[in-house]
């Protein structure tokens, strides 16, 4: 079966039970909320860290169903969940008008080796990096570096994704300055009223975790050892799901925490499938189930992240030293 049959294939799965869109969204948002509240100084210490630690997982929950509803999956014709999406965006550091922006052009131009790279991890070739300068060669493994991805909450939603669009299109980026404005006015709330604990408990490691974890799946789904990149003549939209999008493999309590987006080869070949009928599709259409595998595996994670450059000759990424 070809890839655009295959893609043409999946638009029947395209279509969400709105009653069950609303469940999720409702049932997400109030484990979420209830998990905040157990943070505040009224609780016990060991359920205070560990409701931070849950509501750091259930934010990655109703991040990736915010990600549904910006992708137009699930809820497109509900006002009321429109309001919603764009403040919870505007809370977590991921403003609507910004992501949109960017997170679409990722899914247009998924894993190609030419142009922009933007809303995605830059890749040079060998032969790009080792004509860069010193400077660009820093700018470039910083954006790539393990620890930039652990400091996702401040590298990637804090700077990249809230204050630089401010400064580029304040106008166009409106809610990003809602963003930064509501999340300073958050953390002297939390220090003048819970102290300096209930800051990092409530806030801080909540949104560190988060981060991290947001982002490493990210980078992870398209910098893997078998990832395929592509030219211009060599590039489509449906190969580039197939052969550029993992499947991160996980337990059902991490897959309910990710809301099935280790499903991502199937999210991009038709990101308009509700992300609880992923595994649906995964398990009616056998073609989809033989395609390239990472898990979160320490093991798996280092070899992602020593990934650093693309070797043209090789076909393949490699780190610096060509391995």
């Amino acid at each position: 079966m070809s890839d655009h049959t295959l893609h043409l294939l999946t638009k029947r799965y395209a279509k969400e039970n709105s009653v069950a869109s609303w469940w999720y969204v409702l049932s997400t948002s109030f484990y979420l909320l209830a998990a905040l509240a157990c943070t505040l100084p009224w609780a016990p210490l060991i359920v205070r860290i560990l409701s931070s630690v849950a509501a750091a997982l259930l934010m990655v929950r109703l991040f990736v169903i915010y990600h549904d509803h910006q992708h137009r999956a699930i809820l497109t014709r509900s006002r009321i969940a429109e309001i919603y999406m764009r403040i919870f965006g505007i809370a977590v550091l991921c403003p609507s008008t910004i992501w949109k922006h960017s997170h679409n052009y990722h899914h247009a131009h998924n894993c190609q080796l030419f142009g922009s790279h933007l809303g995605s991890f830059p890749t040079m070739t060998v032969e790009q990096y080792s004509k860069s300068t010193r400077m660009e060669k820093f700018n470039y493994l910083f954006i790539r570096h393990p620890l930039t991805i652990l400091a996702g909450y401040f590298t990637v939603f804090f700077m990249a994704m809230t204050v630089m669009p401010i400064f580029q299109n304040p106008r166009k980026h409106y809610d990003c300055l809602c963003a930064l404005l509501l999340h300073i006015a958050l953390i002297t709330t939390l220090v003048i009223s819970c102290g300096m604990l209930g800051l990092f408990l409530t806030l801080i490691l909540p949104f560190i975790i988060a981060g991290a974890t947001g982002t490493y799946l990210f980078y992870a789904q398209h910098n893997y050892p078998e990832v395929v990149l592509r030219d211009k003549e060599g590039w489509t939209y449906e190969g580039a799901a197939l052969e550029s999008s993992s499947f991160l493999k996980t337990g059902p309590v991490l897959r309910w925490f990710t809301a099935n987006i280790g499903f991502h080869h199937i999210h991009h070949l038709n990101h308009h499938i509700p992300f609880y009928r992923l595994p649906e599709v995964y398990r009616e259409v056998p073609e989809l189930q033989k395609v390239k595998v990472t898990s979160l595996n320490p093991v798996e994670m280092f070899r992602c992240l020593r990934l650093k450059v693309w070797d043209v000759q090789k076909q393949r990424l490699v780190d610096l030293r060509g391995r």
